[in-house]
């Protein structure tokens, strides 16, 4: 359970994003993915999250029609549930393909189980990415269907808020969040837009939202040749980096204190101040 503050009656505690570089089988993902997780626990991390396409990333787009599951069956889904209960932890799927209106897409799909196994939430990645940028080109929209709804939820941790990877650049999406703790935003970012952009971003969702964000990301290159950026990381209401995994496969784990971020928000109250 997570450690009391002493002489406080609020908890401190422990959370791990997972930095994977997934390859285009699904069981050998999840066999790496359950490694990293009890990796985390190890450490004491009670809520655990997975990177964006944590269970797949195919040789070509189109791969992940082929995985795509019903809400609520399948065997990634099953996984990610067994998982939870087993090791009594709160765990986020980054992201999993489930059936769309759409034969042709799906939705992209954060899922959220608690402790007991049960799925508490889920989101539809909203913003769907394209780039055509020299040698990179992108465009998610041919294989994957946008949702349309803000999703937070409360937790023992904290009201929380989700988003995957390219939501990071829409600043009004976590603003009609209204006032969470925290923000999990699971990537698959390019080295190209990653070494810009990702580090920036993160910080600046943290800062201007006053609040903790838990970024997992894919790291480093994948069988289907594409290259991913990494740098992991847990970032605190001020801005600053707790923890980070620049590269390769891992858990990065760090403490969140709802202590601190009230007195962050009561001494810079931001959120109150504004205007529009």
């Amino acid at each position: 359970m997570p450690k009391m503050l002493e002489g406080d009656d609020e908890c401190c505690f422990c959370v791990a994003a997972i930095q994977m570089a997934s390859g285009p089988t699904v069981d050998a993902n999840l066999e790496e993915a359950a490694r990293h997780i009890e990796e985390a626990v190890s450490q004491h991390a009670r809520l655990v999250v997975l990177p964006e396409y944590f269970c797949l990333m195919g040789m070509k787009d189109t791969d992940k029609l082929a995985a795509m599951e019903q809400p609520g069956s399948g065997p990634i889904q099953a996984f990610l549930s067994e998982t939870a209960r087993r090791l009594g932890i709160w765990l986020v799927g980054g992201s999993v393909p489930l059936t769309s209106p759409d034969p042709d897409r799906v939705y992209n799909s954060c899922l959220v189980y608690s402790d007991t196994g049960e799925q508490i939430a889920r989101y539809d990645k909203i913003h769907l990415f394209g780039l055509s940028m020299e040698h990179e080109s992108y465009a998610e929209e041919k294989t994957i269907r946008a949702g349309d709804t803000v999703v937070t939820f409360d937790s023992p941790f904290g009201r929380i808020g989700l988003s995957i990877c390219y939501d990071l650049r829409f600043p009004e999406l976590y603003r009609k969040m209204n006032g969470v703790d925290i923000i999990l935003a699971p990537a698959a970012f390019t080295a190209v837009t990653g070494k810009a952009h990702w580090e920036v971003l993160v910080r600046a969702r943290a800062i201007e939202n006053q609040a903790y964000v838990i970024a997992p990301a894919q790291g480093g290159y994948h069988v289907n040749g594409r290259e991913t950026h990494g740098d992991s990381m847990i970032v605190d209401p001020w801005g600053v980096v707790l923890k980070r995994l620049p590269r390769g496969a891992g858990a990065v784990v760090a403490e969140i204190d709802p202590k601190y971020l009230k007195r962050v928000r009561a001494s810079l109250p931001a959120l109150k101040h504004r205007r529009l």
